[in-house]
């Protein structure tokens, strides 16, 4: 199950649901618990794996490569750079960039016609239940959160209603 909140937009005084998430983050270990029990690899081995796994695509990325997992998407870097741009092309150098952004795109797949018919990290069977209204997995009924902002606080979202959980705060305290 998976938690929204309603949410009004100072940039055009609009309602929309805007994503939460609670509790503490799935970790390392729970995951590779998972694997394991679905799959004939031990927990051990699978928990190295998976505890290197962001190593490996670091160093391919370095590489200036994109780094594709079947099932899962692609990952890659983006270079940031200063707000200081320059009149010339041949003015442009690497010392332009600050900092460096891992981005993620799911894997999809598309029929024939170019319509997408699956995104491998979206369940297709996504049920929703406002926040605060039903009980968590845990048992708990949620109430005062302040779980579903940007990372900033800010909480706000692109406008469209969507938006992503800040993972960094516990609404259940």
């Amino acid at each position: 199950m998976a938690f929204f909140k309603r949410t009004l937009k100072k940039v055009n005084n609009l309602w929309y649901p805007q994503s939460v998430t609670w509790g503490k983050p799935v970790t390392t270990r729970e995951v590779a618990n998972e694997l394991s029990a679905i799959s004939t690899v031990t927990r051990g081995d699978t928990f190295a794996v998976v505890e290197n796994l962001g190593r490996v695509l670091s160093n391919y990325m370095a590489q200036g490569r994109t780094v594709k997992l079947d099932g899962v998407g692609t990952f890659y870097y983006t270079a940031c750079a200063s707000k200081k741009g320059v009149k010339t092309a041949e003015e442009v150098n690497a010392s332009q960039i600050n900092s460096v952004r891992v981005r993620f795109l799911p894997e999809i797949g598309r029929t024939v016609g170019g319509r997408v018919t699956t995104r491998s990290m979206v369940d297709t069977k996504i049920v929703w239940e406002e926040w605060g209204k039903v009980a968590t997995p845990s048992g708990k009924t949620p109430s005062g959160n302040t779980a579903g902002t940007t990372p900033s606080g800010s909480g706000e979202t692109d406008g469209q209603g969507s938006g992503e959980g800040n993972q960094g705060e516990n609404p259940l305290g």
